[in-house]
């Protein structure tokens, strides 16, 4: 039969063990009361001493919820922790607060002991934590191989010179293990047949097994020897294809760095220089730890950067920074790709897209070669300066980049300019500024353009040189002949003036572009002069038109007045503002690599052709309804014959001088197709002699008007007054060379 058993009620069981406890409890106070003196309160919790029947006080080192005194059978005295926040006592530097219970203690931080050799202390004023030095102690675990340095706090283990930490294992920690500097490993380039380079490899093979780091300084000798002969006399390389020569170049230049890099780690703090006959230099330098600005100079280079870039995220210790510069390289480096930064490669098209045929390039220097013991060297935390000296001065059209190796995966490479920018170029030397290490040089980018016409340039220098000195005496002319001066000789002396100086500026500077800032300033300059040339012209062609509505009128006083108000805020306001708006729109368009004049570039240049082609617009419109005026009065009137002669005279010269101008710039504007070469001798020919066609229009140009008399009176008053005081002067010499012979006379007699 099976067994039943009673359910018990719900809650049966907690007020069962709610009992239990209050029982375990009466029996506790029970015990306490047996024990404490009498008048004392028998519950007082632990850590607590009896005060009085009714209160508890807890020990020192210990609080309860109510304070010091307890009061309530329930309280507790609980550790005070006086090392944890809020801080209650301060151990002094170095030194850190221990909690116990119901106390605490100080003791030194790790690294550091007590002067008098105890472990502990109570507060700040016993403090005598001072640094511990484990190597001369013997406590450290330092490995054998390595050099155990003491440093505030701790220790590190340091390699000998001429060893170097296991591989993933790094220097200058607690437990670093180091290795003997072995020679690095130097492969010649595969598939490469050449009894001269196996002739250098095994050589190198030789040093390889010869080596000790004891005489790693003969060792780097001997290397830059070996070299500096395969450059010097290259043998069957320079019968090999540009590829395979390319390939060479890229082993010695990667190889040269790796080992050079490899074996610096065997040398004492300090410098080592070499120099050969041939021109290949080494120098390199071991430093500790620091914070100077470091430099390292040859003959053709120099190389600047500081101690953040050359230590970068390594250990504090010795490193090493070097810079090899080897001339000879440049043998095999000829014809070798130069790729371009998107950047670079669209400023060259879009200032030479119209005759742009391709770009060669040559160096300028010789090529070098830095490398620091930290590898990290593609993004560095500061750019490096290099400062290249070259005999060849670059020239217009010849733009000087700065450039360095990339390898590539076949085991060749290229040139590129990626994170290296030039900072300057002067006529023998040229710095640069890259974020990166690898090897460097200067090129000169050569932008082949269509087939010059030396012809064109001896016109356009003898045509300016012309031009430049009529529109001098044009100018000359118009402000001192005092019988010609009028509203018209006042526009012309203007324009002359602008002229005189844009020509003088183009025929000077205008391919002045190694100084960027003074090439914009140039260009900036021209656009200013030609388009104030361009609205005195407007205003010319103005006062023209003004001229023959006042035909009937005998005075021209009203026009005088309107255009004496109205020429000069014109003629030099309006394109200083056109220049002013384009200036601080696209400052970096002023210059081109080629000529200091506008670029192209975003339809940059049509803050001049814009104008240029309005004023042209403005004034043939003037120009035709000029005609149409005189045309009228011509066949409406016979009086006043010379009035209507002079307008035509006046008509004439003006369109004479509109046709000089706009048609000039419409042929330099039409230079396109097959008829290109034609409207450029056109183009040369006019625009170069606008300051003869100027001073003949209107000084010279007819016998029988008042002003060419007026003119060539005023020359003949000139010549005169000249030959008078030359005659004078003369006169005065003779005399008084006549009066000193007759005093030496007197005196001898």
């Amino acid at each position: 039969m099976r067994k039943r058993f009673r359910r018990l009620p719900p809650g049966f069981l907690v007020l069962l063990l709610l009992s239990l406890g209050l029982a375990a409890q009466n029996l506790r106070a029970s015990a306490s009361a047996a024990s404490a003196p009498p008048g004392c309160a028998p519950w007082c919790p632990r850590n607590s001493v009896c005060v009085s029947a009714t209160t508890c006080r807890c020990h020192p080192g210990f609080s309860s919820w109510s304070g010091e005194i307890i009061t309530s059978p329930v309280d507790s005295c609980d550790d005070i922790d006086e090392c944890g926040p809020p801080l209650a006592v301060s151990c002094g530097t170095f030194a850190d607060c221990q909690n116990v219970d119901g106390s605490y203690y100080c003791s030194c931080s790790p690294g550091y002991g007590l002067v008098s050799g105890a472990t502990t202390f109570r507060n700040e004023s016993e403090n005598t934590c001072q640094d511990v030095d484990e190597c001369s102690s013997g406590w450290h675990p330092c490995h054998s191989s390595t050099v155990c340095v003491n440093t505030v706090g701790s220790y590190r283990g340091r390699c000998h010179r001429g060893w170097t930490p296991l591989p993933g294992l790094r220097d200058n920690q607690n437990t670093t293990v180091c290795e003997e500097v072995s020679f690095p490993i130097w492969t010649p380039p595969p598939g490469i047949q050449s009894q001269h380079l196996s002739h250098f490899f095994e050589r190198i093979r030789d040093l390889h097994r010869r080596f000790q780091s004891a005489s790693a300084q003969d060792t780097f000798k001997d290397l830059m020897h070996e070299v500096d002969d395969l450059l010097e006399t290259p043998g069957d390389l320079e019968t090999l294809p540009r590829s395979e020569q390319h390939c060479v170049a890229a082993n010695l230049l990667f190889g040269l760095e790796d080992v050079l890099r490899g074996l610096s780690k065997a040398l004492s703090n300090g410098s080592l220089t070499f120099n050969s006959p041939a021109g290949t230099e080494l120098t390199l330098e071991v430093l500790e730890q620091g914070d100077r600005s470091i430099s390292l100079s040859q003959n053709q280079a120099k190389m600047l950067l500081n101690w953040e870039t050359v230590q970068g995220s390594a250990d504090s210790g010795p490193s090493v920074v070097g810079l090899v510069s080897t001339p000879g390289m440049g043998k095999l480096l000829a014809e070798v790709p130069l790729v371009l930064d998107p950047e670079k490669r669209e400023v060259v098209w879009e200032t030479h897209k119209d005759l742009l045929q391709e770009v060669t390039h040559v160096l300028l220097s010789d090529v070098i070669t830095a490398f620091l013991s930290n590898r990290d060297t593609q993004n560095l935390s500061s750019p490096v300066t290099f400062i290249f000296n070259h005999s060849v001065t670059p020239r217009p059209r010849k733009k000087v980049l700065c450039i360095f190796w990339e390898h590539s995966g076949n085991g060749s490479g290229h040139w590129a300019t990626t994170g290296c920018t030039m900072v300057g170029t002067r006529d023998t030397s040229t710095t640069c500024r890259c974020t990166h290490l690898s090897s460097f040089a200067v090129l000169m980018a050569h932008y082949n353009l269509q087939e010059e016409d030396p012809m064109l340039d001896v016109i356009t220098h003898v045509g300016q040189s012309l031009s430049l000195l009529c529109l001098l005496l044009g100018a000359l002319t118009f402000l001192l002949c005092r019988a010609i001066q009028n509203t018209s000789t006042s526009l012309h002396l203007q324009l002359s003036l602008c002229l005189f100086l844009a020509h003088l500026l183009f025929l000077t500077a205008m391919d002045r572009t190694e100084i960027q800032v003074l090439c914009a300033v140039i260009a900036g300059a021209l656009h200013y002069l030609y388009l104030a040339s361009f609205t005195w012209m407007l205003l010319a062609g103005l006062h023209l038109f003004l001229t023959a509505r006042n035909l009937t009128v005998v005075s021209y006083s009203s026009v005088s007045r309107f255009m004496k108000k109205l020429m000069f805020p014109v003629g030099y306001g309006v394109p200083a503002v056109i220049v002013a708006v384009s200036a601080a729109s696209r400052p970096r368009l002023y210059g081109t690599p080629t000529r200091c004049w506008l670029n192209t570039d975003k339809g940059f240049i049509w803050a001049f052709l814009g104008p240029v082609c309005t004023i042209f617009s403005i004034n043939l419109a003037f120009f035709l309804m000029t005609f149409w005026i005189v045309k009228n009065k011509l066949s409406s009137l016979n009086s006043d014959v010379s009035t209507l002669k002079n307008t035509r005279r006046l008509t004439f010269k003006a369109t004479a001088q509109l046709f000089i101008l706009g048609c000039t710039w419409c042929l330099g504007i039409l230079q396109v197709g097959p008829a290109a070469r034609v409207m450029a001798y056109l183009f040369t020919i006019i625009n170069s002699l606008q300051g003869v066609f100027i001073f003949l229009v209107h000084c010279l140009l007819s016998q029988q008007s008042a002003l060419p008399l007026h003119v060539q009176q005023q020359y003949r008053k000139w010549f005169k007054g000249v030959t008078k005081t030359k005659a004078e002067s003369e006169k005065y010499k003779l005399s008084s060379r006549a009066v000193s012979d007759a005093s030496k006379h007197s005196v001898e007699n």
